[in-house]
């Protein structure tokens, strides 16, 4: 991996934790730009019950996209609360349990506000990529509350799977009797 400036060091390791349901280009371009800091660049994908996407999609997806990064499906059925500690222990010890190493990242790299507790609890120094969206103005949660209207900002082996998962489904389910 290549840093943009020759003179800054690059960090060992690097991490992006997400839940990428459904992976987009604002996904890509924070991966890509993450990719830039570190030579190893790991990416978890949390992946869950009550996930739009299979996990095992999305990991496979973001693979096939990010041939620089070591892409990991972390299975699980934690929530989120950032306030409660001991629901941070079983998340971070969830988080070493699927580390490849011994050493943790020296950087995790988001777009989201939960990145400096994560990577202080690493041991980490936090890098945030486009927090206000602004380079790829797009969310997953847009994504799957009206696919038909994002689907250019999809890659084509995700735009693939929402066409035919989601926007086709919908249709026919409109076009059908009783509709």
């Amino acid at each position: 991996m290549t840093s943009s400036s020759q003179s800054e060091r690059l960090a060992e390791s690097g991490l992006v934790v997400g839940r990428f349901d459904p992976p987009h280009l604002g996904h890509s371009f924070l991966i890509e730009t993450a990719a830039t800091y570190c030579e190893h660049l790991v990416v978890f994908v949390n992946s869950g019950p009550r996930d739009a996407v299979p996990g095992h999609l999305r990991a496979e997806w973001l693979t096939e996209l990010h041939p620089v990064a070591r892409v990991i499906e972390v299975r699980h059925d934690l929530h989120t609360d950032f306030s409660d500690e001991s629901l941070w222990e079983r998340w971070m010890a969830l988080f070493w349990g699927h580390w490849p190493g011994t050493a943790g990242p020296q950087i995790v790299v988001s777009s989201d506000p939960y990145i400096d507790d994560l990577a202080r609890r690493f041991g980490a120094a936090p890098r945030v990529v486009d927090a206000e969206r602004i380079a790829v103005p797009i969310s997953a949660t847009m994504i799957r509350q009206d696919p038909a209207r994002h689907l250019d900002r999809l890659a084509p082996p995700v735009r693939a799977w929402v066409q035919a998962s989601w926007v086709d489904q919908a249709v026919t389910r409109d076009e059908s009797p009783g509709h």
